[in-house]
C-alpha cells in the first residue's frame, strides 16, 4: 500500500501516524516544504522516500511530487494530511490522481463551509444552532435577531477555531459588523448557545463505523480565551455518554464519513432552548474531518491507555483496530501564559504532580495564542482531581502579591 502523507512534519506529533503506518506495512512517502534535514529523526525512519517541494501552497509543485512518486512506487492508495488547512488540496489531488479511499472535490464544501453543514445536520435529523448567511443582508440579519434574540455569533462560513469571530450584542453592534465585517467576508451568523463544548473524537471505518470513540470536554468560549488571552484548560473524560456516541454515529452518517479521523463539536447546553433539547443535552456546533488539534491525541492515549495513532493506522492498513485499551482515567490539560504571575511556581507544579504528570512542555508559538505558552498535562482518577489540578496551575498573584 502506497500512502502520500501531505506536511507530515506539522503538526509536530504527525511523525506518529507516519510511524504507525509504517508498523502496518505500508509505504509512507512525504510531501511538504521544509527541508529534508530539518525533519525529526522519528519521522525520517517513517518515511519511505521524502519529495520536498519548494511551496506547500503551489498546487502545481505538489500535483508534480504526487506523479512522481506514482511513477516511482505504482498506484497511490491514499493522500491525506490529517490537518484541516489541507483539506481541499487532499482533496483535490485524491479527484485528480483517482484516489478513492477519501473525501473528493464533490463533497469538500460540505465539511468545510459551515453553511452547508447545517444542511446535513436536518437532514440527520440532528439539533444544532439556528444560522443566516450575512450575505443575505443587514435587514434579514435583523429580522433573525428578533427571532433568535441576541447575543449572536458572527463567524467566517470557512475557518478553523475561533479566528475572525465576533460576538454581537444588540443592533448597533449588528450594524458595526456588516459595515466592517459582514458585507465583505463570506460570514454566517448564528445563535449564540450557552454550555460546555464537546467533542466527539472517532476513527471511522470504510462503513462509516466507529473503531474508536472518546469524548473531550472544552470550555465554552475558545474565542473569549483567544482574544481575552485567557487561560486554557480542557479535559479528555473517562468514557464518552451513550447519548454522544449516538449523536456523534448519526452525524457521521448524515455526512456520509468514511475511513477518518473525525473530530465532531457539540454544545453541551447548559439550560433548556427551545427547539434544541433540555440541560444536559448536546446540540451540534461543527463537524472537522481530522484528529482533534495540538496535544489532544495523545491525551486520548493516556485517558484510555490505548494509541489512537495505531488505532488509525489500523484502520488505514485494514480497516478494522488491532489495539487494546487498557484502564480509563481522565486526561486534564492546563497552560500558563508568561504575561501572567501565577501562586505557584512552574518547580511547585511539578514537585505536586510528578506522579500524575505526563505532559510539561512549552507551546511552540504557533499555537500559544490560544493554548497559552507553558502547559501542564496530568492522568487523574475524578472531577474533582481535575478542578483541583486546573486551579493550582492557573491560580494569579494579586496586586499586592
Amino acid at each position: 500500500m502506497n500512502f502520500i502523507f501531505i506536511s507530515p512534519h506539522f503538526p509536530r506529533t504527525y511523525w506518529e501516524f507516519c510511524s504507525r503506518l509504517k508498523q502496518n506495512g505500508v509505504n509512507v512517502l512525504g510531501i511538504a516544504d521544509a527541508p529534508y534535514g530539518e525533519l525529526s529523526p522519528e519521522l525520517k525512519d517513517a518515511l519511505t522516500e521524502y519529495y520536498k517541494v519548494n511551496n506547500l501552497e503551489d498546487y502545481d509543485q505538489v500535483y508534480r511530487a504526487v506523479a512522481f512518486l506514482a511513477y516511482k512506487y505504482g498506484r497511490i492508495d491514499w493522500i491525506e494530511s490529517n490537518n484541516e488547512y489541507w483539506l481541499e488540496q487532499d482533496a483535490r489531488l485524491r479527484t485528480d490522481f483517482h484516489v478513492t479511499t477519501g473525501i473528493g472535490l464533490d463533497h469538500i464544501d460540505s465539511i468545510k463551509e459551515k453553511s452547508e453543514m447545517k444542511k446535513h445536520y436536518a437532514e440527520g435529523g440532528i439539533p444544532t444552532a439556528r444560522q443566516i448567511k450575512a450575505e443575505y443582508g443587514l435587514e434579514a440579519a435583523r429580522a433573525f435577531a428578533a427571532e433568535c434574540g441576541y447575543p449572536l455569533i458572527g463567524k467566517p462560513d470557512i475557518g478553523v477555531g475561533a479566528g475572525g469571530t465576533h460576538k454581537i450584542h444588540n443592533d448597533a453592534e449588528l450594524e458595526d459588523f456588516f459595515l466592517h465585517t459582514g458585507g465583505v467576508k463570506r460570514y454566517v451568523i448564528e445563535e449564540f448557545i450557552t454550555g460546555e463544548i464537546c467533542s466527539y473524537d472517532a476513527v471511522i471505518n470504510s462503513h462509516g463505523e466507529p473503531l474508536f470513540e472518546s469524548m473531550t470536554v472544552w470550555p465554552p468560549s475558545i474565542m473569549d480565551i483567544v482574544n481575552k488571552r485567557l487561560d486554557l484548560s480542557y479535559y479528555v473524560d473517562k468514557e464518552i455518554p451513550e447519548s454522544l456516541s449516538a449523536l456523534g454515529r448519526r452525524t457521521v452518517q448524515a455526512f456520509k464519513v468514511t475511513s477518518r479521523f473525525v473530530h465532531l463539536e457539540f454544545f453541551r447546553l447548559d439550560r433548556p432552548r427551545k427547539g434544541l433539547g433540555d440541560t444536559g443535552d448536546f446540540v451540534a456546533l461543527e463537524v472537522n474531518m481530522r484528529p482533534a488539534g495540538g496535544y489532544t491525541p495523545d491525551m486520548i492515549n493516556f485517558a484510555h491507555s490505548t494509541d489512537v495513532y495505531k488505532v488509525w493506522a489500523d484502520m488505514v492498513a485494514f480497516d478494522e483496530n488491532r489495539t487494546p485499551q487498557g484502564e480509563q482515567h481522565y486526561c486534564a490539560f492546563a497552560s500558563r501564559r508568561d504575561i501572567y504571575k501565577y501562586v505557584h511556581t512552574h518547580e511547585e507544579v511539578v514537585e505536586r504532580y510528578k506522579d500524575a504528570l505526563v505532559m510539561c512542555e512549552r507551546m511552540p508559538d504557533i499555537l500559544s495564542g490560544a493554548m497559552g505558552n507553558q502547559m501542564y498535562t496530568v492522568r487523574l482518577e475524578t472531577k474533582e482531581e481535575i478542578e483541583s489540578f486546573i486551579n493550582f496551575v492557573h491560580e494569579k498573584k494579586t496586586a499586592e502579591q
